[in-house]
C-alpha cells in the first residue's frame, strides 16, 4: 500500500475510535458481527487494516484467536501499547502480501473494518480476494466495511457548502484524502462492484448500511455537542439496518460473503 499511516496513528483514536460519530458506527458493525459470530463457529481470525486495535481486542474478548494486522508500524505500536491478551497476536503486514504472509496458514473469518480496502484499486482488490480465498476455510467467511460510491451525507455537506462540483466527487475512481494529516489515494465501491470482484472466489451472503443517518466522522466537531439530534439520528439508523438497498447510501456498508 503506498500510505503508510504512521501519521494518522498519531491522532487515529482521537478523531475516530474516541470521537461520538467513531463509537455509533462502530457499534452498528459489531451488531452484525455478534449475529455473524453466533451463527458460525469461528475459531481463528484474520483482521487487516486493524489501525489501533480497537476491533481486535474486541473479537479477542469473544474468546477468539485473534491476528491484527496493519501495514503502519505506528498503528501497530499504539494498538500493542493498549494491553496484551494470551489471545490476540499483532502483526505489521500488507494487504497485498497476505498470502506470503500467512503461507500456509487459514482462518475462519477475515475482517476489514472501516474502509481499509478502499485504498486498494480494482487490480489490487481483485487480487485481495484471491489471496483471502487461500487463507480460509472451508466455508470460510470474509466480513469487509466499505465506502461507497453514492453516500448521501456527502452530497448534503458538499450541497450546502456550494461546493458543486465536489457533490459527486466519490463517482470519478479515485480522491487523494487527507487522513489525520496524511494523503491517501482512495478509491469507492458499491455493493455490487465488491460482489463482482468477489465472485468468483465467493458467495454474497448479505450486506448493511453502516451510518445512513448517522455522518461521516469529519462531521464530528458539528455533531459532538447535540446529543439529542445525534440519539435522533442514531434511533433512524438502527431502524435501517436491514435495508440492505439502502447500503450504497451510506458513509460505509457492511458486507459478508463466504468462500465457494
Amino acid at each position: 500500500m503506498a500510505a503508510s499511516f504512521d501519521t494518522a496513528a498519531l491522532r487515529y483514536d482521537e478523531t475516530f475510535t474516541g470521537s461520538v460519530i467513531g463509537k455509533l458506527q462502530r457499534q452498528y458493525v459489531y451488531r452484525h458481527l455478534s449475529a455473524l459470530l453466533k451463527e458460525s463457529a469461528f475459531q481463528k481470525i484474520l483482521e487487516i487494516n486493524c489501525g489501533t486495535g480497537e476491533d481486535a481486542f474486541w473479537l479477542a474478548k469473544q474468546n477468539l484467536e485473534v491476528v491484527a494486522t496493519d501495514v503502519s508500524p505506528a498503528m501497530i505500536a499504539v494498538a500493542q501499547s493498549k494491553g496484551k491478551l494470551d489471545n490476540l497476536r499483532f502483526q505489521k503486514a500488507d494487504i497485498n502480501e497476505l498470502s506470503a504472509d500467512f503461507k500456509n496458514q487459514q482462518f475462519d473469518l477475515i475482517l476489514s473494518n472501516f474502509g481499509g480496502l478502499n485504498c486498494l484499486s480494482e487490480i489490487q482488490l481483485e487480487l485481495f480476494f484471491k489471496n483471502a480465498s487461500q487463507l480460509l476455510t472451508e466455508n470460510g467467511k470474509l466480513a469487509l466495511v466499505i465506502m461507497p460510491r453514492n453516500t448521501l451525507w456527502e452530497r448534503f455537506y458538499f450541497l450546502a457548502k456550494a461546493r458543486f462540483k465536489s457533490i459527486s466527487r466519490r463517482k470519478k475512481g479515485s480522491l487523494i484524502v487527507n487522513v489525520d494529516g496524511e494523503s491517501v489515494i482512495t478509491y469507492y465501491y458499491n455493493p455490487k462492484e465488491a460482489i463482482g470482484f468477489a465472485d468468483y472466489y465467493f458467495r454474497f451472503k448479505t450486506v448493511h448500511p453502516i451510518g445512513l443517518f448517522v455522518p461521516p466522522s469529519y462531521l464530528e466537531s458539528f455533531f459532538k455537542d447535540k446529543p439529542r439530534l445525534v440519539a435522533f439520528l442514531n434511533a433512524l439508523e438502527l431502524q435501517v439496518q436491514r435495508h440492505k438497498k439502502l447500503s450504497k447510501y451510506a458513509d460505509h456498508y457492511l458486507i459478508v460473503f463466504e468462500k465457494r
